[in-house]
């Protein structure tokens, strides 16, 4: 598995990098955010470790331009902010996944397992009412497209999958996650909020409906009569 690291604190780069080699990762690194664009549009990688706060281009700013190219590489962000803000900031730039500053390694490298692994199961379209989930371009249209990170296309997928069933936080984060470290419960909220306006603006006649403290679920809209899909 190939990684890209782009963090300009150069002792931690050092010290991510040699944990990453350790476990069997061919590692990259770069400083800053130009640099990391360079690197991107040069080679391919398996997944990209982001911090937030480069020089010369953002680690936001870096996700926002590789999605605009077309590329679709899981991309997990480092921040040193940990307020709700800043991480739908960061999930809507186009990153797959956050992880706060200081972190612990055991955690880092259980997030980018499950990174990497989720770039590999995407195979399969999926039709549900007027929805559509294209594998190949990460869009998922119906009146209009939106086009999903690779988290977003995993909790879509699964919520398609289980269709009318109210599914807990637990379930989904074991589902979609598959973490075997503690993450942080709060990333599934940050998710379906951010998949829920993408429903919307995209005409979808299916939302995901919220039972607090039991689940979440795909439905059809209240008088929207819809076709069952595969």
């Amino acid at each position: 598995m190939k990684l890209l690291l782009a963090e300009d604190e150069k002792e931690l780069s050092r010290a991510i990098t040699r944990v990453l080699e350790f476990n069997q990762y061919t590692v990259d690194t770069v400083y800053d955010g130009m640099e990391a664009l360079t690197f991107l549009a040069n080679s391919s990688y398996d997944g990209v470790v982001l911090d937030v706060r480069m020089p010369k281009k953002d680690g936001l700013s870096v996700v926002r331009e590789m999605r605009a190219n077309g590329n679709h590489t899981p991309v997990l962000i480092l921040t040193a902010k940990a307020e709700i803000d800043d991480k739908v900031e960061g999930l809507d730039a186009g990153a797959d996944d956050y992880l706060t500053k200081p972190f612990a390694i055991k955690e880092l490298l259980a997030r980018i397992r499950a990174l990497v692994r989720r770039q590999g199961d995407i195979i399969e379209c999926h039709t549900i009412g007027n929805i559509t989930l294209h594998p190949d371009t990460f869009v998922l249209s119906a009146v209009g497209e939106a086009r999903l990170t690779n988290t977003e296309y995993r909790l879509i997928e699964y919520l398609i999958r289980n269709r009318g069933i109210l599914l807990s936080t637990e379930k989904i984060m074991e589902n979609v996650w598959s973490y075997d470290t503690n993450a942080e419960r709060n990333v599934v909220w940050v998710f379906i909020s951010t998949l829920r306006k993408k429903l919307e603006s995209i005409g979808a006649d299916h939302t995901i409906k919220a039972v607090r403290g039991v689940g979440y679920s795909l439905e059809p809209v209240k008088g929207i009569k819809v076709e069952e899909g595969n």
